[in-house]
């Protein structure tokens, strides 16, 4: 097998950054993630504002273990917001709704990116989800039935984006870049949780819940015109891209070509590596979706925040999470540039802090009672150094098969391989489940809303962020995969 060092080449000829089509494409492509989670995570506010607390008493139960201990409000909570009588379960139920589409469009999106690019799937992706949350009020008001079929096809919309950003990649990112421009692009996903959490609160307070469904869904919009209008697949398609920038690009993917040219699925599943990606994936997911779901939920049912405070405090983690993703991005490239760490330890070593350090906070979170300044800093902690995972596992799929798209040269175009989308397709389809199935455990586990409930709630996430980290530690690799190169013959770097 090959060994993974670095390109020699990019050292001595490397395009500006400044004004450069690929930066320009990584912070467009930010400003998406940020849209799309602004709309995943809206409802997980929303829905402490759209239940009636008051008639539901026996199913939506809050624990006096924790003191009431808010600030008092001078401006009064807008309550014109029509209420609704959903119980734990049915809560459960309809903030995993959302992963039952998600799940469904990871394979194919990364399929048809891989043969046709990822712009056009992309931005259909977001326009479709934007489309559907303008509809939620009324969904709602149809009843359970009709809210979840919505949000499961706001999770078909969502599930095409990031198998299509990853084509895309593999398309644009130089592979001593790649760790900067993708926790660029995907950092956009924590920002949106950041702004959307707080902000959602704000909306639902002082108006009423409806208008945060009106809000992102318009938002959304105007994000898929500016994407429509200043993008393209491929460097060699890009209008306004600099010949130096195309050039710089294409030479650093050029020897990652291979000429086969269908999908090698049987070599792809068999692969230890791929699975290496899958476990680790899902067990970071695990964590990440019951936090991201359930965070507003645990904010006033056990530590007993209002709707306002909710959200800003639920939006904290993930504002620590951003800036690590940011922060670990370039420390990662240069470590594999200036260093000259291997990929396969840059890639270990930040898998292994994003997931074991985030463990070890979770746990101590549920164990602290209710010192709620102790509960926010190490649920802020946790969340933060999860960050590391987006220059660990999270692109492990560029390293392990490579990809590139838009050579002038059309007998060379159509040989390329174009897995990278696909990988993440397959990963992220596993990665799902744990969005589907975590509310509900988490909703079962906790009926009484006690800090004991919570406890095990922590614990058995942190348990599977463990596995997972140890597992890809064992098992994943850093080189290009026989069956990603031509014949399943020597791999290329």
């Amino acid at each position: 097998m090959a060994s993974d060092s670095n390109p020699a080449s990019e050292d001595t000829f490397q395009a500006p950054v400044c004004r450069s089509a690929r930066y320009n494409l990584a912070f467009l492509a930010f400003f998406g993630f940020f849209v799309l989670y602004s709309l995943r995570v809206n409802l997980s506010v929303a829905l402490v504002d759209m239940v009636d607390s008051n008639t539901t008493t026996a199913d939506n139960r809050t624990a006096n273990e924790c003191a009431e201990h808010s600030t008092p409000i001078k401006v009064l909570h807008n309550q014109t917001g029509k209420k609704y009588r959903w119980d734990a379960e049915t809560q459960g139920w309809i903030l995993g709704s959302f992963f039952y589409g998600y799940i469904i469009t990871q394979i194919p999106a990364g399929y048809v990116a891989s043969r046709s690019g990822g712009k056009l799937l992309l931005g259909f992706g977001v326009l479709g989800t934007s489309v559907f949350t303008l509809f939620t009020p009324l969904a709602a008001d149809f009843g359970v039935g009709a809210l979840i079929a919505l949000r499961a096809l706001e999770g078909l919309g969502e599930g095409v984006t990031f198998p299509a950003m990853h084509a895309m990649w593999s398309s644009w990112a130089p592979p001593l870049e790649r760790s900067k421009l993708l926790s660029i692009s995907y950092a956009g996903a924590q920002l949106g949780t950041v702004v959307s959490l707080p902000l959602s609160g704000i909306v639902c307070f002082y108006m009423n819940w409806t208008y945060v469904f009106y809000l992102f869904g318009i938002v959304g919009i105007i994000w898929f015109i500016l994407w429509i209008w200043l993008v393209s697949d491929t460097p060699e398609t890009h209008k306004t891209i600099s010949p130096y920038e195309k050039e710089y690009i294409l030479s650093s993917l050029r020897n990652q070509l291979s000429s086969q040219k269908s999908v090698p699925w049987v070599p792809m599943l068999k692969s230890l590596a791929l699975w290496a990606i899958v476990v680790a994936h899902f067990s970071y997911n695990w964590t990440f979706y019951t936090l991201l779901t359930l965070l507003p939920t645990y904010m006033k049912e056990v530590l007993r925040f209002n709707i306002q405070e909710n959200g800003f405090l639920s939006a904290v983690p993930y504002l620590g999470c951003w800036l690590c993703m940011i922060l670990s991005g370039q420390a990662a490239d240069n470590l594999r540039a200036k260093w000259n760490f291997s990929t396969l330890c840059v890639r270990r070593v930040f898998s292994l802090i994003g997931m074991i350090g985030p463990a070890v906070f979770l746990v101590a979170a549920g164990f602290i009672g209710c010192d709620y300044s102790l509960a926010v800093a190490f649920l802020t902690i946790s969340t933060t150094l999860g960050g590391f995972c987006s220059s660990g596992f999270s692109i492990n799929h560029l390293d392990i098969a490579p990809s590139v798209q838009g050579f002038s040269d059309k007998k060379i175009h159509n040989k390329l391989n174009r897995y990278a989308g696909i990988l993440l397709g397959i990963t992220n389809t596993f990665a799902t489940i744990p969005g589907m199935i975590g509310p509900i455990i988490a909703r079962s586990l906790t009926p009484e809303n006690t800090v004991g409930e919570w406890q095990t709630v922590f614990c058995l996430a942190a348990a599977v962020n463990v596995f997972g980290a140890i597992f890809f530690t064992l098992f994943s690799k850093g080189e290009v995969q026989n069956w990603a190169v031509r014949d399943h013959g020597e791999p290329r770097n």
